[in-house]
């Protein structure tokens, strides 16, 4: 167990040990997005929700007993956590009331300790960290300790005020926007698309079936009445939007949002995340937001921009190779 000592107080660092744990985190999460004034400087709960019932469970990025790492008061208060969304891509979350440069300067310590991965393309062992572009104590601290800027990671937090009237999308003939259903032929479908909308270019016979989704939707937040889709004339899922509407902060986040290449350009996505709004303003929900976009998706750039606004808060992950290369 290593120690941080921060004005008086020392912090010490544990890694994850019990379920509890998990639900501590998530209710961390709700009190420093509130403390941050509902910006995204860590993680809302919905991505957590997200990594563990689908990264981990679908796709093995990593495991909550070796990739969290938590720092705690005296009093067992948790004052931030470091975490990878799959192995070298570190989040480091913090309370604002106890952040200070020691103690970035130990979650970075202990990410490039335990949290690195190796890279697909470079094999190369490597770190990533995530930082809010107006950030400068996170971006000079990643610069001085050798991390650099990729300006094809940059992401955008967009979010939009659900007290201004939410577009009416028009829908295209034939094409019904709905809610999901719970039967497996549904499942079937919306998994179908969502793999030809991520996996355009990817040959069918890579298609893995539909188990994922069902894993998805274990997440204590999903709410089928929140999956929104856009079903096709032929009855096919032909575009989705999920909404995860948490009733803490109210606020409401989009992903993943999607359209099947041969139903794109007709409206589809805007007619979706537009009922998604409504159903979450009719929850109570006060904001609605959503990630991506900038420049590692500038295809979601329009979408975004005229569904939430065109300004946002900017994000970019850095790189440091760890085997001392240049």
């Amino acid at each position: 167990m290593w120690n941080v000592r921060m004005e008086g107080m020392k912090l010490a660092m544990r890694t994850y040990e019990r379920e509890d744990d998990f639900w501590a985190i998530r209710q961390f999460l709700r009190d420093v997005y509130l403390r941050n004034g509902r910006t995204e400087h860590s993680w809302q709960v919905a991505r957590l929700d997200w990594w563990r019932w689908h990264g981990i469970m679908n796709l093995s990025q990593g495991n909550l007993e070796t990739d969290v790492f938590l720092w705690e008061t005296p009093g067992g208060q948790l004052a931030s956590v470091a975490n990878c969304e799959g192995r070298g891509h570190v989040f480091l979350q913090v309370d604002p009331r106890f952040r200070t440069l020691a103690l970035e300067e130990e979650m970075l310590d202990v990410a490039e300790r335990s949290l690195g991965g190796i890279g697909t393309s470079s094999g190369r062992p490597f770190i990533s960290i995530w930082a809010q572009d107006a950030d400068l104590v996170r971006t000079e601290l990643l610069a001085r300790r050798g991390h650099t800027r990729r300006a094809e990671w940059q992401q955008v937090e967009r979010k939009r005020d659900l007290a201004l009237p939410i577009p009416d999308m028009p829908v295209p003939a034939g094409y019904t926007i709905r809610a999901m259903k719970a039967d497996d032929g549904n499942l079937a479908s919306r998994s179908w698309a969502s793999w030809r909308a991520f996996h355009p270019d990817e040959p069918d016979e890579k298609y893995e079936g539909w188990t994922w989704l069902r894993n998805a939707m274990h997440a204590p937040m999903y709410r089928r009445d929140l999956d929104i889709v856009a079903e096709a004339p032929s009855g096919e899922i032909a575009a989705f939007a999920t909404a995860w509407y948490d009733d803490a902060t109210r606020a409401c986040t989009f992903e993943p949002v999607g359209t099947m290449p041969e139903h794109q350009r007709r409206g589809l996505a805007k007619a979706v995340i537009a009922e998604g709004m409504r159903r979450s303003k009719e929850l109570g929900a006060l904001f609605a937001t959503v990630g991506g976009g900038g420049e590692s998706n500038p295809s979601a750039e329009p979408l975004y921009a005229r569904m939430f606004r065109k300004e946002g808060v900017s994000a970019t992950g850095w790189l440091k190779y760890l085997d001392g290369k240049p």
